[in-house]
């Protein structure tokens, strides 16, 4: 920096323009950036921010002196003389700025006659910015600073975070009595405007395995808001000083030490990416974990013991902040007038029951395990949430050397409450979790790496536990409703224990049934129950496995399937924990089509259940055509008509839609000299097609390949008609309509050809089963999700006059799974070779 300062003074003795003088001085800031990654080497947390602090302070407070020169020339007064101070605000004022932070400064400054001071300012920013300092900068002269954060908390915010760069000290000591102003007035307004503002922040970035560390769950602004809190209400410098106060030293060396990985992440973040980037994403995650100077061990690589390592320290930071801003806030949200309803929620003595979330007392002393469990069990089971309160009370818990056997009975009785992700979620915050389940301990932290879950593999538990307590699909509500007081309280350690085995080189979920059982007997669990449960965690997955991935109306696929589940009571407990584990994966991912493909599979096993004898697809069809006569609907038909309909050709029809649809179906199929359709697009866009001339398929899916396709059935009725239903995975726009109708129209010319782009598919992606059935061959395709690919196959199947039964369409995570069927009609099995040259 002196060597710096020593070239501008040159500089300035050769009357040289502002540009050189920048130039310089990008110079400098540029050979100093690239010289970051050795610095990051020997110093990388709180010290590399700080110095990295200091070297942005010296540059700005060479840009300052510079243009003081300028102006005052061989005049030039001392900096406490002259009225502007330059303020750090924001993670810069925390000396928290990273590479690539935004650089937040105030000038301040005070208007005073014989001084010029606008041009000097002005010129700050523009020089600045010349010599690449990207400044976010505000001007306020001093007796505008409390009106300013009365205005705007965003400027409060700021500007209790403000550091003393350069300038006037006479100013800043004016500032600091403003300051105490702005801290004092409105306390309650700024307190309660925070916290509203970091819940919706928390709900925008939870907990994920491409975690936000700056902004999210347990990131650094978690921290700040701690701070925020501290600052205003006791006027402290540093949330150090509260130790003594509210929490302990040993409290706060944890969550500092968290804080301080945090700090290292955040700039190997910056410094990996060369450029601001806030989440730690897959793409960058080798590399950031390197840096960080983790490297694979013979059973863990460095990705997942550096995402464990940070999952760690999100916790950490989150419990203790967000505990300790409610206990530092509490008297702000104390209301005199609410005491007289606080006593009629009195639930008993330090414990409080509001609007379905307990309260307790931050001073109340810890219990023993056994006392905490029984207390837990005693609760109402109403309870939606635990206040940070009860979560602090719970932390203090004294704990044995070991699980007693009263104390593992209480452990059962907690296991099988109703509700209980309320508790499960409290002792998990509380650090319990891991006691009350000494399994979970392999689990805690733990990445998921594989591109489609969301979450780590104890955050997924919890949420998968927390929508099974709360069913949104009424087919699977009814099924769980339905449910024994029993088999309920099963399906709590099914949700517990079905992923519990990730992380082991053996299949997982052999180790979660063996961990299980071994867990079910020491809490002397029936032997009914734990033979239940273990089937149903060995085979947890099947049931959305086969859903996805098999003809489900296959009695082949059937039979292999109920054969693994054995029950109906156990395929009772397997739909509710599906439910609750692919809802738990990531928003979006439990569609309408996935919960149908369930449904469907549910019904057919559920059926076969019940009886044996109609699993065979001829007795399936002679039971829906039994139904079919006994419909009103079908009797008065004439006779020609009814005998239409039972000599339909199409198996599936029977299979998969009910005796008054098909009626239905066959009843539109009656006048149909051409062909007819109908758009459905109130709850996403599903077509249907009854032709009688030759439907261009591979044209209307190549015009319609800018919409998702989730699946198509096609099957043949009488009089060589046939009935097409197309379901897409959205709405379309009521102004798309008029188009898709328009392009209806043209695809029963089979003269339209539509240019398809091939897609890329490796042979090794499709698999054909020319025996799958002994009308049908079933073709299986695996492989990248591309735009317009189902349609290019059925252009491919069009050129050979192939005939497709039935399709279902499966995406997920970039990846799709189809599974086609088609007719036996000579053209495709004869040519199947052929036909996978120019699929591939």
């Amino acid at each position: 920096m002196e060597n710096l300062a020593l070239q501008i003074e040159e500089l300035i003795s050769n009357n040289a323009p502002d540009f050189e003088i920048s130039k310089v001085i990008k110079t400098a800031i540029k050979d100093y950036l690239n010289s970051l990654e050795d610095i990051f080497n020997d110093t990388q947390g709180k010290d590399f921010f700080v110095k990295h602090t200091k070297k942005i302070d010296g540059f700005i407070k060479i840009l300052y002196k510079y243009l003081l020169r300028k102006h005052f020339g061989d005049f030039i007064p001392m900096s406490n003389s002259i009225p502007i101070t330059l303020i750090a605000l924001g993670s810069y004022g925390r000396e928290q700025l990273c590479v690539y932070s935004d650089i937040d400064i105030m000038v301040l400054y005070r208007d005073i006659k014989g001084f010029n001071l606008k041009p000097i300012i002005e010129e700050l920013m523009i020089l600045a910015w010349d010599s690449g300092l990207k400044l976010g900068s505000r001007v306020h002269e001093l007796d505008e600073i409390v009106n300013a954060t009365r205005s705007d908390i965003t400027i409060k915010t700021s500007i209790i975070e403000a550091r003393f760069i350069y300038g006037s000290k006479i100013l800043w000591c004016g500032f600091q009595s403003k300051l105490g102003i702005v801290q004092k007035e409105f306390q309650k307004e700024f307190i309660l405007e925070k916290l509203n503002e970091h819940k919706t922040r928390l709900t925008k970035y939870p907990l994920k395995m491409e975690p936000n560390i700056k902004d999210g769950y347990g990131g650094m602004r978690e921290s700040n808001m701690l701070f925020w809190m501290a600052n205003v209400i006791y006027g402290v410098n540093s949330t150090k000083d509260l130790i003594g106060i509210h929490f302990s030293e040993s409290e706060y060396k944890t969550y500092r030490s968290s804080l301080e990985f945090v700090f290292r992440v955040r700039n190997g973040l910056h410094l990996g990416a060369k450029k601001k980037l806030d989440s730690v994403n897959f793409d960058i995650l080798p590399d950031l974990a390197s840096r960080l100077g983790f490297s694979h061990t013979p059973k863990l690589t460095k990705e997942r013991q550096f995402m464990e390592k940070l999952f760690e320290s999100l916790h950490n930071i989150h419990a203790f902040s967000s505990v300790m801003i409610k206990k530092i806030v509490r008297p702000y949200l104390f209301e005199a007038k609410n005491i007289s309803a606080l006593r009629e929620k009195r639930y008993k003595k330090n414990i409080y029951f509001c609007d379905d979330v307990l309260f307790t007392s931050f001073n109340r002393k810890g219990k023993s395990l056994y006392e905490l469990l029984k207390e837990l069990n005693e609760l109402p089971i109403s309870i939606k949430k635990f206040d940070n309160s009860y979560v602090y009370f719970a932390k203090k818990t004294i704990l044995p050397s070991n699980l007693s056997a009263k104390i593992k009975q209480q452990i059962k009785i907690l296991l099988e409450k109703e509700n209980l992700h309320p508790i499960v979620k409290m002792l998990y915050k509380a650090d319990l979790f891991k006691v009350i389940l000494p399994s979970v301990k392999m689990i805690t932290n733990q990445p998921q790496f594989d591109g489609y879950h969301t979450h780590p593999v104890d955050i997924h538990t919890m949420k998968a536990l927390w929508h099974t307590n709360h069913i949104k699909d009424n087919f699977v509500l009814n099924i769980y409703e339905n449910l024994s007081k029993n088999n309920k309280s099963i399906l709590n350690f099914l949700v517990l224990f079905h992923d519990i085995g990730k992380g082991r080189k053996k299949d997982h979920h052999i180790v979660s049934q063996d961990l299980f059982k071994k867990f079910a007997k020491s809490i002397n669990l029936s032997e009914a129950n734990i033979n239940l449960a273990s089937r149903v965690i060995r085979y947890h997955n099947m049931l959305s496995y086969t859903a996805t991935n098999e003809d489900i109306y296959s009695q082949k696929v059937i039979l292999n399937f109920t054969a693994l589940i054995q029950t109906k009571e156990a395929l009772d407990l397997l739909l509710c924990l599906t439910y609750g584990d692919i809802n738990s994966v990531g928003a979006g991912i439990y569609k309408s089509s996935t919960a149908n493909l369930l449904k469907e599979l549910y019904l057919q096993s559920a059926h076969s259940f019940e009886n044996e004898g109609l699993l065979k697809d001829s007795s399936r069809r002679l039971q829906k055509e039994n139904a079919i006569k006994n419909n009103k609907d079908f009797q008065i038909l004439e006779r020609s008509m009814q005998k239409k309909i039972l000599q339909i050709g199409s198996n599936q029809l029977f299979l998969v839609h009910k005796a008054s649809d098909i009626i239905s179906i066959a009843l539109k199929a009656k006048d149909v000299t051409t062909a007819i359709y109908e758009i459905d697009n109130s709850e996403y866009l599903t077509i249907k097609i009854i032709r009688v001339n030759p439907l261009n398929l591979g044209y209307l899916l190549g015009k319609l390949s800018f919409l998702d396709l989730v699946s198509m059935d096609i099957f043949k009725l009488y009089d060589e008609k046939k009935y097409f239903e197309i379901r897409f995975g959205t709405k379309v726009d009521e102004g798309d309509m008029l188009f898709i109708d328009e392009i209806l129209q043209s695809s029963f010319d089979m003269g339209k050809k539509f240019n398809h782009k091939k897609p890329t598919i490796k042979k090794e992606d499709i698999l054909i089963d020319c025996d799958h059935r002994d009308d049908l061959a079933q073709v299986k395709i695996i492989t990248q999700d591309q735009k317009g690919l189902f349609a290019y196959i059925a252009q491919v199947f069009d050129d050979f006059s192939i005939e497709i039964e039935s399709a279902k369409i499966h995406s997920i995570r970039g990846k799709v799974n189809d599974l086609i069927l088609i007719e036996k009609n000579g053209n495709f099995c004869v040519n199947q070779d052929e036909i996978l040259e120019l699929l591939t």
